[in-house]
């Protein structure tokens, strides 16, 4: 079955895409996890589950961030508040907090998620004899590579089908240190300030950056798009679909999210076309926030000319 993972931006959001038939919620909290759209805190997570649960649905809660000393002294308490809470599964990159998992036996299971790492079948199915139960495939695996890792998969993979690409983290405040650099007035580097920066040379270039908690981030010039390639997905068993709406915030991201319900349903009903494709694609553009492109990502390219 095709499982449709949306992230939502609020309870009130979240409650539009469990109406919407949406199967996985993806949260959590930005001390914990990476590049979402909105840090919930414990109280209103503890809601969105209830909710989720209520329906049927699932819950996943990102425990991916890069955890230094002064921090991975509260991951376990994280965990087993998540555990207390029958949070469905977490994502979950750094070794150290799978140690703190697996010594502890806190009772949650776990999908490998360590960004552009994750490219081959070898490392997930490492992970998978450590007990995950899937893993998030990186963005950069193109297409002509995915024939040859998804077949040799143990555990199920997550491709991101619609949303944003992040390319680079650092720890450091980099945007803020810049402008402290140039003496200039900067009240905000956070997502909602919109920045971006582009490669010298190649006005073309419009990377995305934002800083919060966890550092700076760096996101490709274009959004992914996968709806004109959800057959070849399907063909590989890629069945976990993630729609991450970061800079697609609002009505417009749980529309979109609805489309990818829709070609869900075509492909379980055996009602999925070339048209149809076309079709929702072209629904999807028109609902792109202004300042947003897509394309497929690393996905059409030669893989020879990954670099």
């Amino acid at each position: 079955m095709i499982e449709i993972v949306a992230t939502p931006e609020s309870v009130a959001q979240a409650k539009a895409l469990l109406a919407l038939g949406v199967d996985n919620l993806y949260l959590g909290e930005d001390y914990f996890g990476l590049r979402l759209p909105h840090s919930f805190e414990r109280a209103e997570l503890t809601e969105v589950v209830a909710l989720a649960h209520a329906a049927g649905k699932k819950v996943t809660v990102a425990v991916n961030a890069i955890f230094h000393n002064d921090r991975i002294v509260h991951v376990l308490d994280y965990l087993q508040f998540l555990a207390s809470l029958k949070v469905d599964q977490i994502t979950v990159g750094d070794a150290g907090a799978i140690n703190l998992l697996i010594e502890n036996q806190v009772p949650l299971a776990y999908l490998y998620d360590a960004s552009v790492t994750v490219t081959s079948a070898r490392q997930i199915n490492f992970w998978a004899k450590h007990q995950a139960q899937g893993a998030v495939i990186a963005q950069e695996v193109p297409y002509e590579e995915l024939k040859t890792l998804a077949p040799a998969l143990q555990v199920p993979g997550e491709m991101l089908v619609f949303g944003a690409t992040a390319i680079h983290q650092s720890g450091r405040p980099l945007v803020d240190n810049y402008f402290d650099f140039v003496k200039a007035h900067q009240e905000k580097s956070d997502r909602k300030r919109g920045l971006f920066i582009s490669a010298p040379r190649k006005p073309e270039t419009h990377y995305s950056i934002y800083e919060d908690r966890n550092g700076t981030h760096v996101f490709a010039s274009n959004d992914i798009d996968l709806m004109p390639r959800l057959d070849k997905l399907v063909e590989l068993g890629l069945n976990r679909w993630k729609l991450d709406g970061i800079f697609c915030p609002g009505d417009d991201y749980v529309t979109i999210t609805g489309l990818f319900i829709q070609a869900k349903n075509a492909f379980e009903n055996q009602q999925w076309t070339s048209a149809l494709a076309a079709d929702l694609d072209a629904q999807l553009h028109a609902l792109l926030p202004k300042n947003r492109e897509v394309d497929t990502g690393f996905f059409d390219i030669d893989p020879s000319e990954v670099q």
